[in-house]
This record gives C-alpha cells, structure tokens and sequence, in this order.
C-alpha cells in the first residue's frame, strides 16, 4: 500500500485562509509593536492572503538558499526566516493600502510566534491540515 497526500480541496484552503486570519488577529492583539490602521475583518482577510502568498512563494526561496544557516543554528535559523516573512507580509499589504505596520525586529519574531501557535492549536482542532491518503 502506498500512502499519497490528498488533492486539494477548496474547503480545506478556506479553513486554513480563516486560520491564518484568526491567528493574524490574535497576534495584533497581543503583540506590542504590531498594527493596522484599521483592524477590520476585510482588512485581515487581506492580510490573511498576503502572509500565505509570502509563505508560500518566497519563504521556500529562501529557506533552500539558508539551508546551511538553518543547518548551523540546529533549526533556529528557521525563527529568523518566519519573523522576516512576517515583516515582509506587513510591508506588503503596507504597500497596497491595508496599513499592517509591524514596528521592528522583536515584535516581528514574536507576531510570527503567536501566529504560528495559533494556527498550530486551530488546525488540531478544526483539521486545516492535509492528510495521508492510503492507496491499495
């Protein structure tokens, strides 16, 4: 029996885009040095893509070009790559009218802290992730 990743799915990607919006939200919240000019829901919908756009285009760029940094920190290198792409999100949807500000490096490191716990703790719960498939 081989095992497969399953298809994608429309629901599963409205979960996870609702995921990452929740967790955007909690880490505005929370996190001193993170904010919006206005926090309204479409605001963080809008957010919610620009950060799984980053996510999912460049910070595979550059994890593969910091693979011996990642490598020589035994993983913690991976930190300063999920706080860049958290800064990097905030100066896009900046850029495109949306006012998501994040004030340096610290509160950049700890809003990709909240975020990824927040989604880590959402997607046990509500099943975000993608499952294994068994194959006869």
């Amino acid at each position: 029996m081989a095992a497969r990743r399953e298809d994608f799915s429309l629901d599963r990607f409205i979960i996870r885009w609702a995921i990452n919006a929740f967790a955007l939200w909690v880490a505005f919240k929370i996190v001193p040095g993170i904010h919006a000019d206005k926090l309204s829901l479409e605001a963080v919908i809008v957010m919610a893509a620009v950060f799984g756009l980053v996510n999912a285009i460049i910070r595979p760029i550059i994890t593969f070009l910091t693979c011996p940094l990642i490598i020589l920190t035994l993983g913690l290198g991976t930190l300063l790559i999920n706080a860049g792409m958290f800064w990097l999100a905030g100066k896009i949807s900046d850029w495109i009218g949306f006012g998501f500000q994040v004030d340096g490096f610290w509160p950049a490191l700890l809003g990709a802290l909240v975020v990824s716990i927040v989604s880590v703790i959402l997607s046990a719960v509500l099943g975000g992730r993608r499952r294994v498939v068994e194959e006869d």
